[in-house]
């Protein structure tokens, strides 16, 4: 048995049910499970180690609920700058077809290092295609060499081109060996117990590259096992008008047909999801993933967040890929989720306690997770703090700390702690070395773009 007491915070951001946020506040760990919280002077005195974040604000590791990781290979690229959903998947599908299973762990382990270092401690990831041999098993190693809690989402696409899909033929798949292989992952890497640090989703990408019935046999096949279910729904005006035009039928309606609602389920973006599609996802349960930049970045619009959230639907914040992002920092993606609220709503319409709800709880119901998102003995000991002494927060800690973290330049945690292990010291990412990652991703990237030259 190991032990860990994170002590002296100069405040504690709980989560818990009464929302406690403590001064000089600590959490005692025993076997990655947190055994008690409160003041630092209320807890055992000794433990194996004893870190201190005086200096800091503690919170719940946040929870990144939508992204493609291999996307971070394709930051930038030209001719995708400036375009919306549909011309962007065309200018970059080409590029993605020529992904190596090398790629999608170089790819994975750079994006989660960066939601790692912006305060993520659990994320999920959409791998949707998988050219040249990759395998989602490449994207689960690189989440095991970092040590992330990790919910790996078997995307698919099934609708090529010829078909009146928007993929190019050559990047989909097979729909039998679709199913096969989600069935092997689930029975090869899914841990549905509490504090898991590995699930398996299954997730064909959207109504615009998959058939009815794979969507239909997915569903099927997701509730025999008890897994979830994910996909992109209601992303922007092209899309819903691609399920009038091929379906006769509203993104929510179509997702209700095929049985895609229900508390096992979360759909990404859903900016143009309709009264009636809130109220379905309501009174179903059906969880939303946010991702207002990449909502903003494709000028895909405003999710309606505030009639979602007085709905009851449960929201999650989601940085999305690293290509139509160009970023991963989740606490920046939670600060942006109360910005752009406030444009849409006006100023009252969400809070930076709000925001950071949905950075935690709010993420944690939209993974169908009751052991994460919030510090509380039984939980899972998966705790984030960000310093108050840099210039980024000065003048505003002093005010308000936690407001501060989401008004003020989002900053990097100072450490961080998943599943009771240091993962972030001192702002050091420690179980990989950096530099040697980013160039290997560099090289990586100027090799799967010029390829096709």
């Amino acid at each position: 048995m190991t032990t860990l007491l994170l002590k002296n915070a100069d405040v504690l951001v709980t989560m818990d049910d009464q929302r406690r946020e403590i001064p000089g506040g600590g959490v005692f760990i025993r076997d990655g499970v947190i055994e008690a919280v409160g003041a630092s002077a209320e807890l055992p005195a000794g433990a194996d180690q004893v870190i201190s974040l005086a200096g800091c604000v503690a919170l719940p590791g946040l929870i990144n609920t939508h992204h493609h990781m291999y996307q971070s290979l394709t930051r930038a690229i030209p001719g995708a700058q400036d375009a919306e959903l549909f011309a962007w998947l065309r200018r970059l599908y080409p590029i993605w077809s020529r992904l190596t299973p090398e790629m999608i762990r170089v790819s994975t382990l750079t994006a989660m290092a960066e939601l790692i270092l912006s305060g993520c401690t659990t994320s999920s990831d959409h791998l949707y295609l998988y050219p040249n041999g990759s395998r989602l098993d490449d994207s689960i190693d690189a989440a095991a060499t970092l040590g992330m809690r990790f919910h790996a989402a078997r995307g698919s696409m099934s609708v090529g081109e010829s078909d009146g899909g928007l993929p190019p033929d050559a990047l989909v798949e097979d729909e039998e060996a679709i199913l096969k292989d989600s069935r092997r992952l689930i029975e090869s890497w899914h841990d549905g117990s509490r504090h898991a640090m590995l699930r398996i989703v299954v997730a064909p990408c959207s109504p615009f590259s998959v058939s009815r019935e794979l969507m239909r046999e997915s569903a099927d096949l997701a509730r025999a096992y008890g897994v979830s279910l994910h996909t992109h729904l209601a992303e922007n005006d092209n899309d819903v008008a691609y399920s009038r035009e091929q379906f006769g039928m509203t993104p929510a309606q179509y997702a209700q047909e095929l049985g895609w609602v229900g508390h096992d389920v979360w759909h990404a973006h859903c900016v143009k999801l309709d009264a009636p599609g809130i109220g379905l996802f309501a009174r179903t349960g059906t969880g939303v993933a946010h991702c207002p930049c990449s909502n903003m970045r494709l000028a895909s619009g405003i999710a309606p967040i505030a009639a979602l959230r007085d709905a009851g639907v449960a929201v999650g914040i989601g940085v999305d890929g690293s290509a139509s992002n160009d970023g991963a920092h989740l606490l920046g993606e939670a600060r942006q989720a109360m910005l752009l609220a406030r444009v849409a709503y006006g100023p009252a319409a969400m809070s930076a306690r709000q925001s950071l709800e949905l950075a935690t709880l709010g993420g944690a119901r939209v993974l169908g997770r009751d052991d994460i998102g919030a510090l509380a003995p039984g939980m899972s000991a998966d705790v984030v703090a960000f310093s108050l002494d840099g210039l980024a927060m000065a003048g505003a800690a002093v005010h308000d700390p936690v407001a501060a973290l989401l008004f003020c330049a989002p900053q990097n945690v100072s450490h961080s702690i998943i599943n009771g292990r240091p993962v972030v010291s001192d702002g050091q990412l420690l179980p990989i070395e950096l530099p040697v990652l980013v160039e290997q991703h560099n090289r990586l990237a100027r090799l799967l773009v010029n390829a096709g030259r």
